[in-house]
């Protein structure tokens, strides 16, 4: 084999494995391309999920807002049922005052 046979046929190789590599390479693109169909469908499901978050957030702190509400409504129902028991005692005290009262101003 001369010279020239040997360079060429290096050369000859070198541009196959080239070739090959670049259509290998082709290859590995074009199976693991995203289509733009489901780059847009992430899209489209990553705008749903942030909605979704703001309406759990809204959600979630209206909830907080009426559990505040409730609670101190409750309070205040208390309080006013523990003030009307309280008057209740009192006036059950004080009627039983006027019952003995009446009772000895007529035995007496």
């Amino acid at each position: 084999m001369t010279r020239i046979e040997f360079i060429i046929t290096a050369a000859v190789i070198l541009f196959v494995a080239f070739c090959m590599g670049w259509f290998a390479n082709w290859l590995v693109h074009r199976f693991t391309r995203v289509a733009q169909s489901d780059v847009d469908q992430l899209e489209r499901m990553s705008q749903e999920l942030h909605e979704a978050e703001e309406t759990r957030d809204q959600a979630i702190t209206y909830l907080q807002q009426r559990e505040a509400e409730l609670t101190n409504q409750l309070t205040q129902t208390e309080a006013e049922l523990s003030a009307a028991m309280e008057g209740l005692r009192e006036a059950r005290h004080e009627a039983e005052e006027l019952r003995a009262y009446v009772e000895r101003t007529n035995q007496g």
